[in-house]
């Protein structure tokens, strides 16, 4: 039996806007415009919400904690990252904010990274040495959220007497997601995480990912859920959500792709990264990339840059496919994304298999309010954040 979906968002920390790589309409990222995303994700039914990490970006702890007050029950997905925090105190940090919001944490662990980033905040192993560190981490981490006092000798992380006093709510822990595409990272994700992320790439390359994590995880007698990271564009009718595309990147230049192309590779040491480059190789003329599949948001963003693009009816049907895979949990976003929230739930939702639903039900019959002329639906996605 297929499991149903948990649908999270995406809370950008880092601003928003309707084009990419334009100032255009941009939003900063304010305490109330965040919190107006969650509260209305929260509402519209969404399982969870993902906050970002990085120096480009709000810092994810201190941004959840000031929201997730404001929210009844939305989860909050946040980043763990061994390579700059000790295992005792985020295990801690992990444990409070679990207790405190009554069980609604979820952690992304995030061992990988640019590495100029990495080295300004103090980490300097290689590629393949940060995943090592991070399966030591969490195996102290681990066993302090069990209850365990740990006591642990590795080759880059030591803990003795370790124990947490306070513990989460969740048992035996907070749920860990966690992304990578090297072998590596597979490894430590079927040694230790409860559900892999991939981001959007086409569905054969995806079920390759899933086959080799899969395997390498019943080595270890160990099974995992799987998840995918994805932008989506969903309008009324395939022409509208491919014209929405094209205007998502209008403001473009060539040279600002060229730059962040560079950027992208020049700068990293993922894996993954490398795969969404390889997609389109800064082409605008092989967006594409498999049926619906479009990697624009991959011209200049680094990350997860593909959407799934058109109506209601051809993004749950691609999405279908993926769940065909064996995939259980999206992660979702859009340009804005308070007004795609908005229209994802109320034009996509209806026709996917949720594992939550809408906290807030209609009264009345929308058509009916719209038929006789009477006032306009709060929830319109035209009109969402207008007050």
């Amino acid at each position: 039996m297929t499991r149903p979906l948990d649908f999270l968002w995406f809370l950008p920390t880092s601003g928003d806007g309707a084009h990419l790589g334009s100032a255009i309409g941009q939003r900063p990222a304010s305490n109330r415009y965040l919190r107006e995303i969650a509260q209305a994700i929260d509402r519209l039914g969404y399982y969870g919400v993902l906050l970002p990490t990085g120096r480009g970006c709000e810092d994810a702890w201190i941004t959840g904690a000031s929201i997730v007050t404001h929210t009844e029950r939305l989860k909050f997905l946040i980043a763990l990252r061994p390579g700059v925090t000790s295992p005792g105190e985020s295990a801690r940090q992990a444990a409070a904010f679990d207790r405190l919001s009554n069980g609604r944490l979820l952690l992304n662990v995030v061992a990988g990274g640019n590495p100029a980033d990495l080295a300004g905040d103090g980490l300097f192993l290689g590629h393949d040495e940060r995943y090592e560190q991070a399966g030591e981490f969490l195996q102290i981490w681990r066993g302090l959220m069990q209850g365990r006092t740990v006591d642990f000798e590795g080759r880059y992380l030591r803990s003795r007497g370790g124990k947490l006093v306070f513990p989460p709510v969740q048992a035996p822990y907070p749920p860990l997601y966690f992304g990578g595409s090297s072998p590596p990272a597979h490894q430590l994700a079927a040694e230790q995480a409860d559900v892999y992320l991939t981001w959007g790439e086409p569905p054969a390359q995806v079920a390759e990912k899933i086959a080799d994590v899969r395997r390498r995880a019943a080595r270890v007698g160990r099974t995992l859920r799987f998840g995918i990271r994805l932008h989506l564009i969903v309008r009324e009718t395939d022409e509208q959500a491919w014209a929405a595309a094209d205007r998502l990147i209008a403001h473009l230049s060539d040279d600002v792709i060229a730059a962040a192309q560079h950027r992208l590779t020049a700068d990293s040491d993922s894996e993954g990264q490398r795969r969404m480059v390889a997609l389109h190789g800064g082409d605008r003329g092989r967006l594409e990339i498999s049926p619906n599949l479009w990697a624009g948001v991959g011209l200049v963003r680094g990350g997860a840059g593909t959407a799934l693009v058109g109506s209601p009816a051809t993004v749950a049907a691609r999405i279908e496919e993926y769940r065909a895979l064996g995939i259980d949990t999206i992660v979702a976003s859009g340009f804005p994304h308070l007004e795609e929230a908005y229209r994802v739930a109320e034009w996509l939702f209806p026709r996917l298999d949720l594992s939550t639903g809408p906290a807030e039900q209609h009264l009345v019959n929308p058509a009916a309010i719209f038929a006789g002329g009477g006032a306009l639906s709060a929830n319109a996605p035209e009109f969402a954040g207008a007050r």
